[in-house]
């Protein structure tokens, strides 16, 4: 397949939580979206998601992302879908409605226009059976929240082309997601299937009075929540068969599957009693926190479990560390492309999560910038993704940085970068990190780094490749003409 490409438009047509997640992940991506929804509360939903949004992601990556997509709120179906590359279909699940709204699409979009729906378990041979066009449509099923999660299951119609699939894998990749491909079209696809078996349950133990809900989410979360979050089912118990692997765990623990243990093919009958039972249960569990406080609680554990996975290289982690690595090589400033003065390599707003007691981005952050910026000059001269997974890299050995101001959350900040020396298995830099919140950039502080070029699979020192050898050299003799930059060579109190 090509190179992931995120579309340039998109449409999203429902603004409830999920369609409202969409638009959140889509803009975040550099996407402009135009959205239709006759809610007149609309704009407020997505405004309140669009806000937990940012203050999620800027907790899960300091990769840079691209500058913010467009939002618009459109007038009707044919003015959100008019030039959108992707469509995305978010409305009740009600096959009518999503038929009426596919005839609506249809008259209006681009020919070649990808739709997706969101539907998390009507038959995409269903959804396109009155469509013109029905190759183009195919069922795309995000997980709550929408902008964190990266899984989304691809489902195929008997009239979906190949190629759309392919298309919208490549799309949702490209905006940091893990495209499942469901083999078989079937109700309910892979994940809801599984969610389905166990609410059944759950709904049993609450019925029959052995626990409660706060109780069932405890049994979860405390326990084989935490596998599943990094390792499923399969793995889970490959594990628990112990060195024997998995044929010895089915043995031992496949004739149980014949006990009496679950209902799972019987539902309770949902009496007012019961709905009720649910419900003050429910409110005695989380009443004393208000939905987007209890968004905000759990974004904020997502945030830290996949960052704990990407630590590890594993499972939604490995998606996210592909998504940065991504967003970092795409994100070349504009000040990279002349080499006679210093290069401008990196620019973003600080983030709340960035400061601290005092309201000022704390200490450890003028590093991250730091690091950042470094980055952009391996990424320059040829460090990038592809030569990182050869193995070459270059690790840094020593660091002095000056703390010269003070900057608060929602200040533009950038730096600009100089090579100080760029020889052998050597490369020294010295950044400069300003605020922009003036006419005349701020000066906040300076970075001085001393970096090793290391071969990373003996763990050792070594020269760098001929092409990164050859743009370092470039670009360490083009910055020599410059003054050497004030504080270059100091020491703590000299």
């Amino acid at each position: 397949m090509a190179q992931n490409a995120k579309p340039a438009r998109a449409a999203v047509i429902g603004g409830g939580v999920i369609g409202g997640g969409w638009v959140a992940r889509l803009i975040q991506n550099g996407v402009d979206v135009a959205i239709f929804d006759p809610d007149p509360e609309a704009p407020r939903k997505i405004s309140e998601i669009m806000e937990n949004a940012h203050r999620a992601i800027t907790g899960l990556t300091m990769a840079p992302l691209p500058a913010a997509g467009a939002l618009r709120f459109a007038s009707s179906i044919a003015d959100a879908v008019g030039g959108a590359a992707l469509i995305v279909e978010a409305v009740p699940e009600r096959l009518d409605i999503k038929q009426s709204v596919y005839a609506e699409i249809e008259a209006a979009a681009p020919a070649d226009a990808i739709i997706s729906s969101s539907t998390s378990g009507i038959l995409p041979t269903d959804l396109q059976a009155e469509m013109k066009t029905p190759e183009r449509l195919l069922v795309g099923h995000p997980f709550n929240p929408v902008y964190l999660l990266p899984l989304v299951e691809l489902v195929g119609g008997e009239k979906t082309a190949p190629d759309t699939i392919e298309r919208a894998a490549s799309f949702f990749s490209a905006l940091g997601m893990h495209p499942l491909k469901i083999r078989k079209e079937i109700e309910a696809f892979v994940a809801d299937r599984f969610l389905e078996a166990v609410w059944r349950e759950a709904l049993w133990l609450v019925k029959d009075g052995i626990a409660t809900t706060e109780e069932i989410d405890d049994a979860i979360r405390f326990g084989f929540g935490l596998r599943w979050a990094q390792m499923g089912l399969f793995e889970t118990y490959r594990v628990a068969g112990g060195e024997a692997g998995m044929a010895h765990f089915i043995a031992q623990f496949g004739p149980c599957l014949k006990w009496p243990w679950t209902k799972l093919m019987d539902v309770p009958e949902l009496t007012d009693e019961l709905v009720q039972a649910i419900s003050d249960q429910s409110d005695a569990q989380s009443g004393m926190h208000s939905i987007r406080e209890l968004e905000r609680i759990r974004d904020t554990n997502l945030v830290a479990i996949m960052q704990a996975l990407k630590a590890n290289d594993w499972g939604a982690g490995k998606t996210l560390a592909a998504w940065e690595t991504a967003l970092y090589d795409s994100a070349a400033p504009e000040g990279m492309s002349d080499e006679s003065g210093p290069l401008e390599t990196m620019r973003q707003q600080v983030p709340a999560s960035w400061t601290d007691y005092n309201g000022h981005m704390n200490e450890a952050r003028y590093l991250d910038c730091f690091s950042m910026a470094t980055d952009a000059v391996m990424r320059h001269i040829g460090v990038d993704a592809e030569y990182l997974a050869a193995g070459g890299s270059y690790f840094t050995v020593e660091t002095h940085i000056r703390h010269l101001d003070e900057v608060t959350a929602g200040t533009e900040i950038f730096a600009t970068s100089q090579v100080l020396l760029g020889e052998g298995k050597k490369m020294q830099l010295f950044h400069h990190l300003y605020a922009a919140d003036g006419d005349t950039p701020r000066l906040l502080a300076t970075g001085e780094h001393m970096l090793i070029h290391v071969d990373m699979q003996a763990r050792s020192s070594s020269l760098p490749s001929d092409m990164v050898a050859t743009n370092l050299t470039r670009l360490a003799a083009a910055h020599a003409e410059m003054p050497k930059p004030d504080g270059a060579g100091r020491a703590i109190g000299s």
